[in-house]
Formats: C-alpha cells, sequence, structure tokens
C-alpha cells in the first residue's frame, strides 16, 4: 500500500517515508499543524494493530486527534483491530 497522509481536523497527517510499505511494516506520520506545518507529535501503528506516539510539550490534543484518525484508517482502510501501546 502506497504511503497516505490523513487530514485530523487541526492537524494533517504526514506519512513519513519508508523503503516498502508492505503488511510487515509500520505505518509513521508526522502530526503537522495545518496552518504553519510545524511537527507538534508522531504515531506509528505496527503491523499486530499496536499504535503508538508522542506529542511535543503542550501538544498533546494534537497526539489524540492522531490517534482518532489513524484508528479509523487502521480499522476502517486496512481492517485492522487497533489497541494503544
Amino acid at each position: 500500500m502506497e504511503p497516505v497522509e490523513i487530514n485530523a481536523g487541526n492537524w494533517y497527517l504526514l506519512a513519513r517515508a519508508h523503503d516498502a510499505w508492505t503488511d510487515d511494516t509500520a505505518y509513521s506520520w508526522s502530526v503537522c499543524e495545518s496552518t504553519t506545518a510545524d511537527v507538534q507529535a508522531t504515531i506509528t501503528l505496527l503491523p499486530d494493530g499496536t499504535l503508538s506516539g508522542t506529542a511535543i510539550d503542550g501538544h498533546t490534543d494534537a497526539l489524540d486527534a492522531a490517534r482518532d484518525a489513524v484508528t479509523r484508517f487502521a480499522m476502517g482502510g486496512l481492517g485492522m483491530t487497533v489497541r494503544n501501546a
């Protein structure tokens, strides 16, 4: 599957580069503020459905929005069950 960008309201998730995206490759995104493009968090979805991420101090709202958006993508687009790390 090609890397995908995800709109998450006030943030957009920019797919981070990978050599190849396959069923055994983690998906990861930089969570960027929509008007300045400043990276406020990162989030990763592992092949087993584990979702983890980190946010810059004071930007947990960006990470929360990203978790919701990636969960919807994983469930609807990939047919995965997601669990938080």
